[in-house]
């Protein structure tokens, strides 16, 4: 494919989305996702920071967040018992 076909197909889908709108549903559910992700995140950064003392650290990336923000708390526990019996 050339550029060009692929920036008028680009072009065509803003024209259109401009023209219909963006489903409100999907946008929430995307924006509730990323909060989510975020609470996650930020819960392991605290968790990290706070269980550094007992020498329990799990890496923050995409499938820990997820766990983390999906699950909440009990997503957390998890996730330090894994870590702290399987791992460890």
């Amino acid at each position: 494919m050339s550029s060009t076909v692929v920036i008028s197909i680009m072009v065509g889908l803003i024209i259109l989305l401009l023209l219909v709108g963006t489903p409100v549903k999907f946008m929430r559910v995307i924006g509730q996702t990323t909060v989510k992700l975020g609470i996650g995140v930020l819960l392991l950064f605290f968790i990290n920071v706070f269980g550094g003392a007992i020498g329990l650290h799990i890496p923050i990336n995409l499938f820990t967040a997820v766990v983390s923000g999906f699950l909440g708390i009990f997503g957390i526990a998890s996730l330090s018992a894994i870590h702290l019996f399987i791992i460890s």
